[in-house]
């Protein structure tokens, strides 16, 4: 199954601020990103979206029958949310940093739970049979899935950084298929 993952554009929101599940407006419209994006991603073959504004909004400029799954939507962290990443303070922080993939925030969950729920996202696709498809997703979606196909330790995965509007292709099958 070939997999094109697609970072959501810039949300408005001050630089510095924790956010996963805050539903956040674009920085700029929709359409715009759009533009950018369809020359780079191939025409007519499903779209799934996190429900997230900032994902939906973009999947409907880009596809005329987006579907939505809860499944994709970026990591919760919980309390943090909102809050400035100096206001969350530098020992939790320490704390994440030594295992993203399984530290939970408080009120939050962790990279694992993450990768649990795109992991099985992944997998109902390739029961009903799709060859490939287009994800707009967030940032955690994207390290959790290529942290999981380059079988990277949890306390990597931090390593793995993504732009807006980024779009990364990967490709599951065989043994390595999740």
């Amino acid at each position: 199954m070939q997999l094109f993952l697609v970072r959501h554009p810039r949300p408005r929101l001050a630089p510095g601020i924790c956010y996963g599940r805050l539903d956040l407006e674009l920085a700029e419209p929709a359409s715009q990103a759009a533009a950018r994006l369809a020359p780079r991603l191939p025409p007519e073959i499903p779209l799934w979206t996190s429900p997230a504004r900032r994902c939906r909004e973009l999947a409907e400029a880009l596809h005329p029958a987006p579907r939505m799954d809860a499944r994709l939507w970026e990591m919760h962290f919980g309390d943090w949310e909102g809050r400035s990443w100096n206001d969350i303070g530098p020992a939790a922080l320490a704390q994440w940093a030594a295992d993203p993939a399984g530290f939970v925030p408080p009120g939050g969950e962790s990279g694992y739970q993450v990768l649990h729920r795109a992991l099985d996202f992944v997998r109902e696709l390739q029961r009903r049979g799709h060859a490939s498809a287009v994800l707009i997703v967030h940032a955690g979606i994207l390290r959790a899935l290529l942290a999981y196909q380059q079988k990277l330790p949890g306390r990597r995965w931090l390593e793995l950084r993504f732009d807006y509007e980024q779009v990364l292709s990967l490709h599951f099958s065989g043994p390595s298929c999740p």
